[in-house]
């Protein structure tokens, strides 16, 4: 049983990285739905550079992306140095900071997932409501999202998954500063590093599985059961 009681340290990054992760996904959503619409139904100009931006994140390391977010949102940065000087902001080396490379890390497999739940949906749809008098707005909010929330709960999670377990850009654009931006994959590493530090990250190492398990299975149950909902 001792092998299940985490220390203050663990328990302070399990909590960051659930509020990190919750944050990112809160604030990947408005924009990843905006974003995901233009790709799916935009005709304009550079869609395929859009495209490829918004999914570069995946294939970029992630170290790159998080040197990428210091260069430009470090208190030196070319945008960091105005948000500090003008706002009183911080990013970089604060947990604030963490849920933006999150968020940013996550953004593609949001969009992705909106994306697909969006080409799914059958135009005429939204034709005939806009037919009917319901002006663009209106009709994405009362015909386009309902039919897009298998979807949208299925990238939330994903999202929320893949926020849960980023590294790389994280340590590189905040450190690792424990109850700070010590998240989870962070303290995990750090115990690697250290003597008798096994058992700790074996701990966290199941968390992070048992975590992410429960986070895909709830993603497909809620997705089947407003499916299933959709169809009836």
């Amino acid at each position: 049983m001792d092998f299940w009681n985490l220390t203050p340290a663990e328990i302070d990054a399990l909590r960051l990285s659930l509020w990190v992760s919750l944050w990112a996904v809160t604030a990947s959503l408005p924009p990843g739905l905006l974003v995901a619409w233009m790709l799916s139904r935009g005709r304009f100009t550079g869609k395929s550079l859009v495209d490829g931006i918004v999914h570069l994140p995946l294939v970029l390391p992630p170290v790159v992306t998080g040197y990428l977010l210091l260069v430009m949102l470090g208190r030196r940065g070319v945008i960091g140095a105005w948000l500090y000087k003008y706002l009183g902001i911080t990013l970089a080396f604060d947990w604030k900071g963490a849920v933006l490379a999150a968020a940013v890390m996550a953004f593609p497999l949001l969009v992705r997932s909106l994306r697909l739940s969006l080409d799914s949906i059958d135009p005429g749809l939204e034709a005939a409501a806009r037919t009917l008098g319901a002006g663009p707005l209106r009709v994405f909010f009362t015909v386009t999202v309902p039919l897009m929330v298998p979807g949208i709960i299925t990238g939330v999670i994903l999202a929320f998954a893949r926020s849960l377990g980023e590294f790389g850009a994280t340590i590189t654009f905040v450190s690792n500063i424990p109850g700070q931006t010590q998240t989870l994959p962070l303290a995990l590493f750090t115990l690697t590093q250290v003597p008798d530090g096994e058992a700790g990250a074996m701990r966290l190492c199941v968390l992070a599985v048992v975590i992410a398990i429960v986070a895909l299975m709830a993603s497909e149950i809620l997705a089947r059961r407003f499916a299933a909902r959709m169809r009836s």
